[in-house]
């Protein structure tokens, strides 16, 4: 920032305004989406947070811009959780006649969805305790959501941004005593995460190994390679489903019933940090693929321990995928 630019702005620029927030836009949606669990929802608040910084830009004391703006986005947050949309809406009761053997009701929140790496540019200050991959994580923004409103800012202010605890006072209105409190009831309630240590590397060639394992055996529905590949304790969650699945011969099942009698397309990409996967079905009317969903792997070692399944296709253009795909 300079003080041109600022000055600028301050005298209704639209442009030098652009310039100033332009190299917080990634970090700033990132850290909604962590408050919110929803990529839909933290593009909508960062719009009116932004549009809140942009008249409000000739009352900026100069001192810190990325303070300011994260001031500004996490109140809006704050609000939003505050609102009525965002509390969590009673589940349906599950279906006693599902064909899927074991199904239990699911903890996962029913608003969680996956964010595009290509959205998640963020530098771990040097007190945060959560790596950037750690810090975006399905598992670590789903238990974000299990926190208070307050507690779950507060530890993603503290612990993944590395505000201190003034810093962070002065973003949430409130004092460094306060903030102090409300991290350590944080860090207890969280819900635990894996470890970082048992997870491959993104792009290693043992994650790369396990996905084209995973994409083999689904696609051709060998349900025993599909059981070798994932964890005794693995779960599959559905959100914005109430159920969940778990056990490798529950998923693997749910997996080859779902799908059997269907070819199948598995596109590779990636969310939240980990490997995910885009399933094409065929049209049964027409040469073409049609979308079916996003599926987001969490690995261990070197099996499956989680699968997240989205089938919210309006979620595929934010990871550049089309709906349908030309059948050879």
């Amino acid at each position: 920032m300079t003080e041109v630019t600022l000055a600028r702005a301050q005298a209704g620029d639209g442009e030098a305004f652009r310039e100033l927030i332009e190299p917080y836009h990634r970090e700033l949606q990132a850290h909604c989406y962590r408050i919110l669990g929803s990529v839909q929802d933290a593009e909508d608040v960062l719009q009116e947070a932004l549009l809140a910084a942009w008249r409000s830009i000739g009352r900026f004391d100069g001192r810190s811009l990325r303070a300011w703006l994260y001031r500004i986005a996490t109140t809006r947050c704050l609000n939003y959780l505050r609102g009525e949309s965002r509390r969590p809406q009673p589940a349906d009761p599950l279906d006693q006649d599902t064909r899927w053997s074991g199904p239990l009701r699911s903890d996962e929140p029913w608003w969680l969805q996956p964010y595009p790496d290509d959205l998640s540019g963020l530098a771990p200050g040097p007190e945060a305790r959560y790596a950037t991959r750690e810090s975006i994580a399905l598992s670590f923004v789903a238990g974000l959501q299990h926190l208070p409103p307050q507690q779950r800012t507060v530890l993603v202010l503290r612990d993944v941004l590395s505000f201190s605890a003034t810093e962070t006072a002065g973003i949430l209105g409130t004092t460094p005593t306060a903030v102090n409190s409300a991290l350590i009831r944080a860090r207890g309630n969280l819900p635990p995460t894996p470890d970082p240590d048992e997870v491959p590397l993104p792009h290693s060639p043992t994650e790369a190994a396990i996905v084209d394992r995973f994409v083999t055996a689904f696609e051709r529905l060998d349900l025993d390679e599909l059981v070798a590949l994932i964890t005794s304790d693995v779960r599959l969650t559905m959100p914005p489903e109430p159920l969940e699945l778990r056990g490798p011969q529950a998923v693997g099942g749910f997996l080859l019933q779902a799908h059997l009698g269907h070819d199948l397309k598995l596109v590779p990409t990636r969310a939240n940090g980990q490997p995910a996967l885009v399933l094409y079905l065929p049209d049964p009317a027409a040469p073409l693929w049609r979308a079916n969903g996003l599926v987001v792997l969490t690995l261990r070692g070197n099996q499956i321990s989680a699968l997240t399944r989205f089938s919210n296709l309006g979620l595929l253009a934010r990871f550049g995928f089309p709906r349908t795909l030309q059948r050879a």
